[in-house]
């Protein structure tokens, strides 16, 4: 379950990317063969659908660290995600609603084990080199959470 977890929150941190990529073009439109308009790939609509899951996971991970958090630096860090991925969730509903893609609502719920488990899970989460290579190229704010979620995390010793 864990690492269920981890794989589903890591797709939280794409959808952060997905505003940034609407606006620098990066979610790639292609024609139809009919000039009926542009509609996305296969590969844009499971990409899009996965960023939903993962962000509606990091908001769940983070309203449950709000409230279930020892440290006030912890909580404070859930809020950020919370605050953070709703707006990236948000653009990217956006998105799939002009395009046409039906994206899963089902809300996520995250199990709390302990301030320690959710820190090193987002560290872990926003390190992830693919996604990291991604995030830097597109959204500042990821790098922000890490040097954050360091931060938190160091007080927690």
């Amino acid at each position: 379950m864990k690492t269920k977890i981890r794989s589903v929150s890591q797709l939280g941190v794409l959808g952060l990317v997905i505003g940034a990529m609407s606006l620098a073009g990066g979610a790639r439109a292609e024609t139809t063969p009919s000039g009926e308009g542009s509609s996305l790939s296969v590969k844009d609509k499971t990409f899009m659908k996965k960023a939903a899951k993962g962000g509606m996971m990091e908001v769940a991970m983070g309203q449950v660290a709000e409230q279930k958090a020892q440290s006030d630096d912890v909580k404070s860090f859930g809020k950020r995600m919370v605050t953070d991925h709703s707006k990236a969730n948000d653009e990217l509903k956006s998105i799939a609603s002009k395009k046409g893609v039906q994206l899963p609502s089902k809300e996520h719920s995250g199990k709390w084990t302990s301030d320690k488990a959710y820190m090193d899970m987002m560290i872990k989460d926003h390190e992830n080199p693919d996604v990291k290579k991604f995030a830097d190229d597109t959204a500042k704010m990821v790098q922000e959470h890490l040097d954050l979620a360091k931060e938190t995390q160091g007080k927690l010793k």
